[in-house]
């Protein structure tokens, strides 16, 4: 019995990894949210490119755009991450996050953004990455 047991484990892994490609989308298969998104923060911005990692539980998009700026969605459209070394627009970070990036690092900028389920989490043109809880209070520091 519990041969089948791993075998079926095993069976369930493989298949949910070989599932998990990204495949191509068109901007027009985007959700609404994710369009809005990359309309109102990048409008003059060109699409490189956009997929869905067709994930059987929780399938996300990924859209790089032509200057090189990477951008993850929700499947409902919602922002997870967004990558810029030219650095993240401040409208798209919470101003109490930008204001302590500000106050106590004013020489940097944030190149990267994350919206995860406990935390936000933003990393500095210096390499730092800081997570902030759902108080905007930084929790972890990582150099």
């Amino acid at each position: 019995m519990k041969k089948i047991f791993a075998i079926l484990a095993i069976t369930l892994a493989t298949f949910t990894w070989a599932k998990a490609d990204d495949r191509p989308v068109t901007f027009e298969q985007l959700p609404n949210a994710a369009k809005t998104f990359i309309k109102n923060t990048y409008p003059n911005e060109k699409i490189s490119f956009a997929t869905i990692d067709d994930d059987l539980i929780k399938p996300d998009y990924n859209v790089v755009l032509a200057s090189g700026i990477k951008i993850q969605f929700e499947n409902n459209g919602k922002l997870e991450k967004i990558e810029s070394r030219a650095g993240v627009p401040a409208k798209v970070v919470p101003t109490q996050i930008t204001d302590y990036v500000k106050a106590h690092y004013p020489d940097v900028t944030i190149v990267e953004y994350e919206v995860s389920r406990f935390v936000y989490e933003v990393k500095l043109s210096n390499r730092l990455e800081i997570n902030f809880n759902h108080n905007f209070k930084p929790v972890r520091y990582d150099d």
